[in-house]
């Protein structure tokens, strides 16, 4: 039996091995590139089985392979809403402890996201209050923060000289 420092190596996996979590992959990397454009997009990685009858263990990766976190389930591999799930939690795991940044980011409370399911969609749900009703609100589909709205805040001061009236047009002489 090998030592436990003699472990084999982690695996970058090759695109269409796990087909779900590969979607599942690509819809959290357009969300971190619209969120951390200075990131890489996130990968997955395989590590060997420890005894013979195992199976190997995958898991979210920085682009340099730095990982927190668990293993995907490998049942979750089986369906689009699973993968997405499982992908999402792992990724954001990965992202947050080995940035030490909350990701994502609601800017209109500074709380982070969470994965969370709603009427079948995976969303990207913030606990902070709104003022008008007092509840959490979604920020987008996961894999849509491309699409986020911003709040309108229509008691902004406008900035000098934005305003049309700052800058009346001079009159002409007649």
């Amino acid at each position: 039996m090998p030592a436990f420092f003699d472990l084999p190596e982690p695996r970058h996996v090759a695109p269409g091995e796990y087909p779900w979590w590969d979607r599942a992959l690509a819809l959290l990397n357009q969300d971190l590139a619209v969120t951390l454009p200075q990131q890489k997009p996130l990968r997955l990685r395989a590590l060997p089985p420890v005894g013979g009858d195992e199976a190997e263990q995958v898991c979210v990766t920085l682009a340099n392979g730095d990982w927190h976190g668990n293993y995907l389930c490998p049942s979750s591999a089986d369906d689009a809403a699973s993968a997405l799930a499982a992908v999402a939690d792992a990724g954001q795991e990965t992202v947050i402890e080995c940035l030490w940044q909350v990701w994502p980011l609601c800017t209109e409370h500074g709380l982070g996201a969470h994965p969370r399911d709603a009427e079948g969609q995976l969303v990207w749900w913030c606990a902070g209050e709104r003022q008008r009703d007092g509840r959490s609100h979604i920020l987008a589909r996961v894999g849509a923060l491309d699409t986020l709205i911003r709040p309108h805040r229509p008691h902004r001061k406008p900035k000098p000289g934005s305003h049309p009236k700052s800058n009346p047009k001079p009159k002409r002489a007649r």
